[in-house]
């Protein structure tokens, strides 16, 4: 390779790192949310299984490839490395000269494009192992487009190569195989001498667009619906409704190297005639991919944090979940995923009673084109946190059978397994998670429940959720409204674990239900008799007792602060009530905002989901 090859590497090489780093930098949860939504197993069956449909290898190796992101540094390596590969493709095939290396970043920047724009999809994709497969297989494509361009035009060589690489390639591949075949179709135009031939070609890679699926789908495949056959390999935005933007990345792919299949005979001279002209060009070109990148790049804030607070409750690193949670800026709103981790968190380390209103609350949509259901982002992981394991349960394989089965749901079926007694369906999930290449150790950890089941009570995680533990914990519709089913659930119960008891004490705190409220409160007061009364308690009777004046709140030990911000709040709201309470808010919420009395009166209609 010539100095001036090796240089003209430069750009593109620059690029690939400064991508490879801001998505280790920035993208770090995110990644390793990725593989935790990914399974892929050192089975035989297993790759038999992803062989049932066209394009099925791709999946199977995506799948196996994204595995890696449990290291996400490791991950983002190989995932350069096939960018690299992907660019170098894409040199050769369409003869791109060495000047032109700028070029080198289109392919680049849309590739980056499918795996970091992609948000609430990660949840919805039944197609795995999309952030290498979508790489691999254009790399594919590529490699077949380069080698139909290398064949020698006698004994209709090219003509032969078309179907046949269409035909062994989509089983493969999938849709790549046909791209490619379209591609082919462009490029007879320029690379074949006769008119005969570019015809032939032309009409020979159409027609095995159209047949070869359906060949296939006749004979091979049975388990792809026949108006998918054409676009197996890639994933399908369909909620249930179509998405076609999101499509964007592989139209534009397809006609780049379509436009670029009709230059491979253009000849380039030595220097540019124009070099203002043309590195001013470059320039444009290289400041457009860098802002299309950006742009396109999710960047939502409440997306990641969700990500991370959840990474945090898997490792009962509840300090961080509070933590994550304050990072929000002062413009942000949480969404209610967000609002129930923390009060998790609270729970866990016994200040909810305390903190639980001093947390900014508000119920921000999630950035999604599409109806977003908290039972399929953090759902399962609150159920089982809140003893609710058989709703775990059934959500766990509800996705599992819709989405495809997922590291994340097994490690929860194994853990709900355990909790329930339910060792011979526990020791099927640790089976399966032994398969896997980062979390056999996990399956380990667990072995010992197995042989001696004694040993469930005495983990740290699973004592803590026994106290919620209902023997009344039957599965009934929860209409995929996790937060309203959990409040409701709580606050129409009672316990004498004290555990339990304050979680309905909380429940009908935050439905704001005076009649619930005073039972469970006054329960809480006589079994923790001579200790403090949490804040937030002490708050919400002491507004209720004025509000309605039904119980008698004279005798009860309130702390000076609670009365003092009560006496304010109410004098502060008195003197401002011609406002609505949009406009009391900010007024309000600098002396306020973290107390009981700005949530009951401002607080309202949350949109739970």
């Amino acid at each position: 390779m010539t100095t001036t090859a090796l240089l003209s590497w430069m750009l593109p090489l620059a690029a690939l790192l400064a991508v490879g780093i801001s998505l280790v930098v920035f993208e770090s949860d995110y990644l390793f949310k990725v593989q935790e939504l990914n399974l892929f197993l050192y089975t035989p069956l297993f790759f038999k299984q992803q062989l049932v449909v066209s394009g099925g290898f791709l999946t199977w190796l995506g799948c196996y490839f994204t595995q890696f992101f449990y290291h996400p540094a490791l991950g983002v390596t190989l995932l350069c490395l096939w960018w690299a590969l992907l660019m170098w493709l894409f040199k050769r095939t369409f003869r791109i000269a060495n000047r032109y290396s700028a070029l080198l970043l289109l392919p680049l920047a849309l590739m980056v494009i499918t795996d970091v724009d992609l948000g609430y999809w990660i949840y919805y994709l039944k197609f795995r192992g999309h952030f290498f497969a979508t790489t691999v297989g254009f790399s594919l494509s590529l490699a077949v487009v380069w080698a139909y361009r290398c064949l020698p035009v006698r004994w209709h060589l090219r003509t032969v190569f078309i179907p046949v690489a269409v035909a062994l390639l989509y089983p493969v591949a999938g849709v790549y195989a046909l791209i490619a075949a379209i591609v082919m179709a462009v490029m007879s135009w320029v690379v074949n001498d006769s008119v005969a031939s570019k015809v032939t070609d032309c009409i020979v890679a159409l027609l095995s667009v159209a047949a070869v699926p359906l060949l296939f789908y006749r004979m091979v495949f049975c388990q792809t619906s026949i108006e998918n056959i054409w676009f197996t390999g890639m994933p399908l935005f369909l909620m249930p409704d179509r998405y076609p933007a999101y499509y964007t990345p592989w139209i534009v792919m397809t006609a780049l190297m379509a436009v670029l299949a009709l230059t491979v005979r253009v000849s380039v001279p030595a220097k540019p005639r124009r070099p203002l002209l043309f590195w001013s060009s470059q320039l444009v070109l290289v400041g457009c991919v860098a802002f299309a990148t950006w742009h396109f790049w999710f960047k939502d804030r409440n997306f990641h944090h969700e990500i991370r607070m959840y990474h945090c409750i898997d490792n009962q690193d509840w300090e961080g979940v509070l933590s994550e949670y304050r990072s929000m800026d002062a413009d942000e709103e949480p969404t209610r995923m967000m609002w129930m981790m923390k009060n998790l968190a609270l729970t866990r380390l016994g200040r909810a009673g305390d903190e639980m209103f001093r947390y900014k609350n508000g119920d921000a949509p999630c950035n999604a084109p599409f109806l977003v259901r908290l039972t399929q982002t953090g759902g399962k992981q609150l159920y089982f946190n809140y003893g609710k394991v058989n709703f775990c349960y059934r959500w766990c394989l509800e996705d599992g059978v819709e989405y495809g089965w997922r590291v994340d749901f097994i490690k929860y079926l194994l853990k709900c397994s355990l909790v329930n007694g339910e060792l011979v369906a526990a020791k099927k999930y640790m089976d399966i998670l032994k398969q896997t290449k980062y979390y056999a150790g996990y399956a380990e950890r667990y072995e010992a429940y197995i042989r001696n089941p004694k040993l469930i009570a005495k983990d740290s995680e699973f004592a803590t959720i026994a106290h919620y533990m209902d023997a009344k914990d039957v599965l009934t519709s929860d209409n995929t409204l996790v937060e309203i089913f959990l409040l409701n659930m709580f606050s129409n119960e009672d316990s004498s674990d004290p555990l339990y008891q304050e979680q309905t004490l909380l429940a009908a705190l935050q439905q704001k239900d005076i009649q619930l409220f005073w039972p469970r409160f006054f329960h809480y007061a006589q079994i923790h008799q001579g200790e403090r009364m949490p804040t937030h308690y002490q708050e919400a009777a002491y507004l209720y007792g004025h509000l309605e004046n039904q119980v008698d709140i004279s005798n009860m030990p309130f702390d000076e602060e609670v009365k003092s911000n009560y006496e304010g709040f109410m004098a502060l709201a008195q003197q401002n009530a011609g406002l609505t309470e949009e406009q009391l808010k900010p007024i309000l919420y600098p002396m306020y905002g973290g107390t009981f009395y700005y949530e009951y009166f401002l607080i309202r209609n949350q949109k739970s989901y």
